[in-house]
């Protein structure tokens, strides 16, 4: 699927920027040429990187699928600017960002149904992998540091064992 899109890579030798084919570590591409397009296109606000989300909270997987699930119409009584929309699970209630996610918003291949609940979750999984996308590899390389370790140490035993036995067995004599 990354092979497909070209991405802007370089400079090469002689200075000039080219393209070529992505690969699945390459930074996603702003939807927007700069902020000021992205805000105009959001309500005059900026949207946020969510993948950073994912990270910088505590339970930030759970942070965004509420955001994503908890759009709703607002209270009697609350009161929010035009323009914005309700979901109580962002600070103040009032969000500039429109719902991202309609029922049926997406066609899945093995016949899954596309609610909002089922395309947030993906959302959130994306996004994990995005923000993180070397974490597999740290797993297996942190599982065979555990694995060089215990294998050290009990190697250490042995060769301590081994080595003090000598000294730990004999027998000391005092003549009166």
């Amino acid at each position: 699927m990354a092979k497909e899109c070209m991405v802007v890579d370089g400079p090469d030798k002689e200075g000039e920027m080219f393209e070529r084919p992505a690969k699945p570590y390459d930074k996603l591409p702003s939807p927007y040429e700069n902020d000021e397009q992205g805000a105009a296109a959001n309500n005059g606000a900026l949207p946020p990187d969510l993948s950073v989300m994912i990270g910088a909270r505590h339970e930030g997987h759970d942070y965004v699928f509420a955001l994503l699930t908890g759009y709703m119409d607002k209270p009697a009584g609350k009161e929010m600017m035009e323009s914005l929309n309700y979901n109580p699970y962002f600070p103040g209630g009032g969000i500039a960002m429109p719902p991202p996610l309609q029922d049926d918003g997406v066609e899945y291949d093995d016949g899954t149904v596309a609610t909002i609940s089922q395309q947030a979750r993906d959302v959130v999984q994306f996004l994990h992998w995005s923000a993180e996308p070397e974490l597999e590899q740290r797993k297996k390389t942190a599982m065979l540091f555990m694995a060089g370790t215990i294998l050290f140490i009990l190697g250490s035993g042995y060769h301590k064992r081994w080595k003090w036995s000598s000294l730990k067995t004999r027998k000391i004599a005092y003549i009166k």
